[in-house]
């Protein structure tokens, strides 16, 4: 959550955030407001308990005469002190929903608006001209299904719609790319690790997600659990609690692998051909816990990874810097590299990356100690570096006259040398 001492110092950069984001900006002044009424109810409750502890020393002191009454003031003040704790308690608990409620504010630079007010960074790569090669364009799911690469009526046979199978060699391109990512990770200092994929309410509320998006996440409520939508929850939480070892310029890095669930509540329909929007896929996550001064760097490092790894699959891609209407509850600034997809001639999300700043380690308790011994709240920072929807960008860019599909030089060796996907019969 953002910090509430730097709000009692300058609300002005919390209210543009929220503006920015097409925000209340008031909800600032009432979580100042519930701030407040939380310090004065505390000081009221811990101003009775000091009488209540003087009290107790009087009653050992009192005549027997006087005793009686002292101690019928003595449980008349307890009461008191009962229900001054519940009204702190109270307004301690208010104070944190409302605070806890407010997104993340945003870093400079980054764009106001909604969805569509993106700022286009760059873009990277050469669309094909398959009008050209005289190639009729297939979209993913058509050149997959050639393959028996992607079965989707098998998929909604068994589990329902937005569920798939990946066979044959489509199973074995997504595992190669996964294992590519998570090497090129590691190669960069990120530690690899296989991640839970249920998680506590703890957890899930810690990293920001139990918001206005809580309903495209499962939930188990027999065993109070949540199914993550992405590793950065587990791996966010991997660290709840810990005062970390982060010295200046040597980030905390991890490279998580897991299957990843959505209930994409608010899709209505869209994408649903094929695997673009599903409701289970696997993903390889970057996740870093840094030093405030040094997440804007981090940010960069993290982009530039995603980058590389689309290089890798050689995909045309652009970058676009993402509206703060259209940023997560904890990101104060995100990039999305989108690949270029021929099918609909439009540009599909594969990857993104965020800043969360502070916000989630607060929430999470997750610090570090400074040049002076101090312990500071921490910065994270995730960033996706490949998951099954890239499958769909890659079959589509690489496709063939035949049907068949190349393989980019990079995963040959994660598929036995395999240089072509070749259609099946």
């Amino acid at each position: 959550m953002i910090d509430i001492r730097a709000l009692r110092e300058d609300t002005a950069p919390a209210k543009a955030s929220q503006v920015a984001r097409g925000e209340d900006p008031a909800v600032i002044d009432q979580a100042l407001a519930a701030d407040q009424r939380r310090l004065e109810t505390q000081q009221a409750f811990e101003a009775l308990r000091a009488q209540q502890k003087s009290m107790s020393k009087e009653i050992g002191k009192a005549s027997p005469e006087d005793r009686p009454q002292v101690m019928q003031q003595a449980k008349e003040l307890a009461q008191a002190v009962k229900e001054a704790e519940a009204v702190a308690n109270e307004a301690a608990t208010e104070a944190y929903e409302i605070l806890a409620a407010i997104p993340n504010i945003i870093t400079d630079g980054a764009p106001s608006g909604g969805e569509e007010d993106f700022v286009v960074v760059k873009h990277v790569g050469k669309e094909r001209d398959f009008e050209a090669e005289g190639i009729q364009v297939r979209d993913h799911l058509e050149i997959g299904e050639m393959l028996k690469a992607i079965d989707t009526k098998r998929g909604a046979k068994v589990s329902g719609s937005r569920f798939y199978y990946l066979t044959g060699q489509g199973a074995r391109l997504e595992l190669a790319l996964l294992t590519c990512a998570w090497d090129l990770a590691e190669k960069h200092g990120f530690i690899p690790s296989i991640t839970p994929t249920l998680v506590t309410p703890d957890t899930m509320r810690g990293t920001g997600f139990l918001t206005k998006h809580s309903d495209e996440i499962y939930y188990l409520p027999a065993d109070d659990l949540y199914l993550v939508g992405t590793s950065e929850v587990a791996l966010g939480g991997y660290h709840a609690g810990e005062i970390l070892d982060l010295e200046p310029g040597k980030p905390l890095r991890y490279s998580g692998w897991s299957s990843c669930y959505r209930r994409e509540a608010g899709a209505h329909g869209k994408d649903v051909r094929g695997i673009i929007r599903v409701h289970q896929f696997n993903k390889v996550e970057m996740f870093s816990y840094c030093r405030p001064d040094e997440a804007e760097a981090e940010h960069q490092r993290l982009l530039a990874l995603e980058e590389e790894m689309l290089q890798i699959a050689e995909l045309p891609y652009r970058v676009i810097d993402t509206a703060a209407g259209d940023l997560g509850t904890s990101a104060a600034r995100k990039f999305d590299c989108e690949a270029w997809l021929p099918s609909q001639q439009r540009y599909l999300e594969l990857t993104s990356t965020s800043n969360c700043t502070t916000y989630q380690a607060r929430r999470l308790g997750v610090r570090y100690r400074d040049d002076n011994g101090k312990p500071q709240t921490a910065a994270t920072l995730n960033g996706t570096l490949a998951c099954t929807r890239w499958l769909v960008a890659m079959l589509e860019n690489h496709q063939q006259a035949d049907g068949s599909v190349y393989v980019p030089k990079a995963l040959r060796p994660y598929m036995g040398g395999k240089e072509y996907l070749t259609v099946q019969d």
